[in-house]
């Protein structure tokens, strides 16, 4: 029986990954900075602590045969660090690059990392996000992202290990932190939302359907060292989305049509630029190259995924 590692384990994404790759008959390591206390005993888990720490790792590698990296500090939505970039360097670029080497040295065969859409960029307006764009990474978070994607190359074609990327946009499912949590707050709150004249089209990724990909990328040989792009098949406007998380949440949506430049400058002398521009601008992912490479093809549509993120309100 194969055996991997999951960094980030505790979290929201995490334990989704977990989940599926037990249900595929793996065993499971899984390393957290705290183990749960819901842990589930099926799983050997592993207390890490600050991953930004030298050691954390140490032996973490040790027998198994993937390693499925999570862990890392993601978007924070108010933040407070004197200078982001560098802590996001501290976690999400030096951290892989001691997983990676520690992965290395152990024999893993393969390494997946889960990257973000921002490497490509904040916004599509004529094509979708293609695996072939020019990285155009913007914030502190999408840099890192993307200088751990280069160093995760340089050490697999030095060591030999195998890697794989996978660059995701939000990801939304049953406890997801952020802009979704908020979304859907003001939605069950009843708040009228002014996005009722945005005309833009989004992709999203339903949690379960990123975990299904992340075990695809662990056993097709077709992956090895290749960067995929991964999304739920439809995108989606920000109003047809506020109706179909009121539909999922069993509440009514309240949209008003305020002019999307008034609400820009609105975000402008409030400071909530970046949150805003999430619900306003495009960004389109085409999964056309994960889907004709790997046959992969997401399992969930988007209202299946929302349906599935609030099932008590059904």
């Amino acid at each position: 029986m194969s055996r991997v590692l999951i960094t980030g384990a505790g979290g929201f994404i995490g334990r989704v990954a977990v989940r599926a790759f037990l249900a595929a008959g793996w065993e499971v390591r899984a390393a957290a900075r705290r183990i749960p206390p819901d842990a589930d005993r099926q799983v050997e888990w592993r207390a890490v602590g600050d991953i930004g720490e030298q050691g954390a790792w140490r032996g973490i590698a040790d027998g198994v045969q993937c390693v499925v990296h999570l862990a890392g500090r993601a978007h924070v939505l108010r933040e407070t660090e004197a200078d982001p970039l560098a802590t996001f360097r501290s976690t999400n670029v030096e951290a892989t690059r001691r997983l990676a080497s520690e992965a290395a040295s152990a024999g893993v065969r393969r390494f997946i990392f889960l990257s973000s859409i921002g490497v490509n960029g904040v916004r599509t307006d004529n094509a979708p996000f293609r695996e072939t764009d020019m990285p155009q990474p913007s914030t502190p978070y999408a840099i890192s992202k993307h200088e751990a994607e280069q160093v995760l190359r340089a050490l697999g074609e030095s060591s030999g290990l195998e890697y794989v990327i996978l660059r995701a946009p939000l990801v939304y499912g049953a406890n997801a932190p952020g802009n979704f949590a908020r979304l859907a707050t003001w939605i069950r709150r009843g708040w009228p939302l002014p996005f009722g004249a945005v005309k833009n089209r989004r992709s999203l990724l339903f949690v379960g359907n990123l975990a299904d990909a992340l075990r695809c990328c662990a056993i097709d040989p077709a992956a090895r060292n290749e960067l995929f792009l991964v999304a739920d098949r439809e995108a989606v406007s920000t109003p047809d989305l506020v109706r179909l998380l009121a539909r999922a949440l069993g509440c009514r949506s309240h949209l008003w049509p305020v002019p999307v430049d008034l609400l820009r400058a609105a975000a402008r002398v409030t400071g909530g630029r970046l949150t805003l521009d999430s619900l306003l601008d495009s960004l389109v992912v085409d999964i056309s190259c994960i889907e004709q490479r790997l046959k992969w093809t997401p399992s969930n549509s988007l209202e299946e995924g929302l349906r599935a993120t609030f099932p008590a309100a059904r």
